[in-house]
């Protein structure tokens, strides 16, 4: 569904990613994992169109997108639900629902698609006319997450979901991310919580200074010693 192919990615003269390619499967959970600072966040914002390579082509459901405008991305099926949520507090919950199905299919179907999100986040129904700038982080996540889920994505890409959550929200966000995949939603996920990540991934892509180092099966990624080491803090 997803397909890299060598993109190399600079911040003025600075190169931040080196020739990085790699896949992702339709129904797959893949995840980019390594260190703060090793251009994960990059590469998801490279292939959402916030950031131009300035070599190599990204291909989404066999169209080449990487000279698309960013916005047209979404009618495609194609959502980033980025780090630090990025919602509109001054907007309700509703509100920030609702901004996420404004075009095609998914403007028709959004009371429906609103409702599997309140079953799926029953405490977003509960505060569904609250603002947003006023929910807990962990809620806020849940938004940001609803919020992406709203436009009907063939394929989201979360950036750094668990972060600054407590233990029992950061279950809950797997939980989440568990049960859309089992409904065939493609997931693509960059997060520094490795062993949660790795158990519930298909594969995986280890990168660091900008280059992917290893790639695997997630399990066997979860035993290898290198990451264990590196990442597992064993």
């Amino acid at each position: 569904m997803l397909e890299i192919k060598n993109i190399d990615v600079f911040y003025g003269d600075l190169q931040v990613i080196h020739d990085v390619s790699f896949n992702v499967g339709k129904g797959e959970v893949v995840a980019l994992i390594g260190a703060n600072g090793a251009g994960k966040s990059t590469i998801l914002r490279t292939i959402s169109g916030l950031v131009a390579p300035k070599a190599g082509n990204i291909v989404f459901d066999g169209q080449a997108i990487n000279k698309l405008h960013n916005y047209s991305l979404i009618e495609l099926g194609l959502v980033h639900v980025p780090e630090a949520r990025r919602l509109f507090p001054e907007m309700t919950v509703e509100e920030n629902l609702d901004i996420g199905s404004l075009r095609g299919d998914a403007k028709k179907q959004r009371k429906a698609n609103k409702d599997k999100i309140f079953d799926l986040f029953p405490r977003l129904a509960e505060r569904r006319r609250q603002l947003s700038g006023t929910l807990s982080g962990g809620e806020q996540q849940m938004l940001a997450i609803g919020r992406g889920l709203m436009s009907l994505p063939k394929l989201m890409m979360l950036d750094e979901p668990s972060l600054g959550l407590a233990p029992i929200l950061v279950k809950e966000v797997f939980r989440v991310i568990e049960q859309v995949r089992s409904e065939g939603m493609t997931v693509l996920i960059v997060e520094q919580n490795v062993k949660q990540t790795l158990s519930i991934a298909d594969r995986a892509y280890v990168l660091e200074n900008g280059k992917i180092v290893m790639s695997g099966i997630a399990s066997d990624l979860a035993n290898d010693e290198h990451v264990k080491a590196a990442y597992l803090g064993v």
